[in-house]
């Protein structure tokens, strides 16, 4: 079976504002990458994404960026379950996912964001990563949405 998800959220902002919103350090900043990114996502480039809830800047390595379309990352794979090991137990696995980012303009200025994750090894500790990083996603589509058409951080104070 091969590990990979997809998850969808519609935001109602035209596709320039929600591609930004990802795109754009200060912005993701805002709402996702609560200890900071380092840079701009341009194809090339690698940045490093910083979260509150888990210590320590991560390295990714940004694959393509097609304006207001597409963008595709790698990162560093761990594998275990974070919320039963906690973030400082995961295991670097040594081999690096996939994300892909698309961005699809809707009617009413809205836009369709969808991320996918692939990559994991068909392992027990690959299947429990992939969960955990599906719900991660679920949750930074649900705090772009709030911080895109809202101005709200659902992030702040969520972990500590």
């Amino acid at each position: 079976m091969e590990l990979k998800f997809k998850v969808s959220s519609r935001i109602s902002k035209p596709v320039e504002d929600v591609f930004e919103a990802v795109a754009d350090p200060k912005k993701l900043s805002g709402y996702f990458t609560t200890g900071g990114a380092s840079a701009r996502l341009e194809t090339g480039t690698t940045v490093t994404w910083d979260f509150a809830d888990f210590p320590g800047a991560f390295p990714v390595e940004v694959v393509e960026v097609e304006k207001n379309r597409r963008i595709v990352l790698k990162w560093e794979a761990n594998e275990g379950n974070p919320a039963e090991q906690g973030p400082e137990n995961l295991v670097p696995a040594n081999y690096k996912t996939t994300v892909t980012m698309t961005f699809e303009p809707l009617e009413g200025d809205r836009t369709l964001v969808t991320i996918a994750e692939e990559g994991w090894r068909e392992t027990k500790g690959g299947l429990e990563a992939s969960y955990g990083n599906c719900q991660g996603w679920s949750q930074m589509l649900c705090a772009m949405k709030a911080y895109v058409e809202y101005g709200i951080n659902l992030r702040e104070g969520m972990y500590k």
